[in-house]
């Protein structure tokens, strides 16, 4: 059923767990995350990619993955992941997506916070303050400063009308090459000061310790996509040859589907156990 991006995480956060949000970028995809989903009884969110969006197929797609949401037994939303302008806010949101992350993070905290407050008058907005950067980049963010800062945080979500906010406290896009050193104090002081919902970006490869104690300080949405597109490319590379005598096009997509389903279970079961 397709519910509000604000109520699924007020309602996880309620339970001390969080809200997955998973990367689909065509129908097996997400046919998995919503199968993992109705087997744990939990809600979920499914991101479509800004270059899915904008795809020749990018509306088909949102089409088909709200229709997907709707269908779904346990609440769903679909969110349009890290725009960084705002044609697409409008037009995301009038195909049926819940909510849309306008990612202002790397302009001056006022522009980013006009950004952010002029998208939400079209409907619910994620936010990011601080630099979540890929995996190369993650010391020069952190040498930088980079990282969210407590203080503009709360002004942040006082002004901006934000439904949700991103932070970074040593998290990155994308797999991990070594284990991260991740700022919980600063995570802390953030929840202490922000009222609104915080989301976790760059997930993939974080521990499930590392998990849990995100979601007991507050974490309220944890975003994973590289996880799920790698097993999604193991999975096709291992079928392709047993399927390709009869082309069994429905064998493939059905393995894909299972595959992305055992990855958002283990996620789920570590999101829903936190405390």
């Amino acid at each position: 059923m397709l519910t509000r991006f604000s109520e699924l995480l007020a309602e996880a956060a309620s339970r001390g767990a969080a809200v997955g949000a998973f990367t689909c970028y065509n129908l097996e995809t997400a046919a998995g995350v919503l199968r993992a989903a109705a087997a744990r009884r939990c809600g979920v969110v499914l991101l479509v990619s800004e270059k899915s969006f904008s795809a020749p197929d990018g509306p088909l797609l949102v089409s088909a993955l709200v229709a997907a949401a709707a269908r779904s037994p346990v609440p769903a939303c679909v969110q349009l992941d890290h725009v960084r302008d705002l044609e697409p806010v409008g037009a995301a949101l009038e195909l049926g997506m819940g909510a849309v992350m306008a990612d202002g993070s790397k302009l001056p905290l006022e522009e980013n916070i006009d950004f952010v407050r002029t998208a939400a008058r079209s409907g619910e907005v994620e936010a990011e303050l601080g630099g979540i950067e890929g995996r190369e980049d993650v010391a020069t963010a952190v040498a930088a400063g980079a990282l969210t800062d407590p203080d503009e945080a709360a002004w942040f979500a006082e002004r901006s009308g934000a439904a949700c906010l991103a932070v970074s406290i040593g998290n990155v896009h994308g797999i991990y090459d070594k284990p991260p050193t991740l700022d919980w104090p600063r995570l802390a002081e953030i929840r202490r000061r922000v009222s609104i919902p915080l989301s976790l970006h760059g997930a993939s490869g974080l521990s499930d310790d590392d998990l849990r104690q995100a979601i007991r300080l507050g974490v309220a949405k944890i975003n994973v996509n590289t996880e799920l597109r790698a097993r999604y490319v193991e999975v096709t590379a291992e079928r392709v040859e047993s399927i390709r005598d009869g082309a069994r096009v429905l064998e493939l997509n059905l393995a894909q589907a299972e595959a992305v389903a055992e990855v958002v279970s283990a996620k789920l079961e570590v999101y829903e156990q936190a405390t």
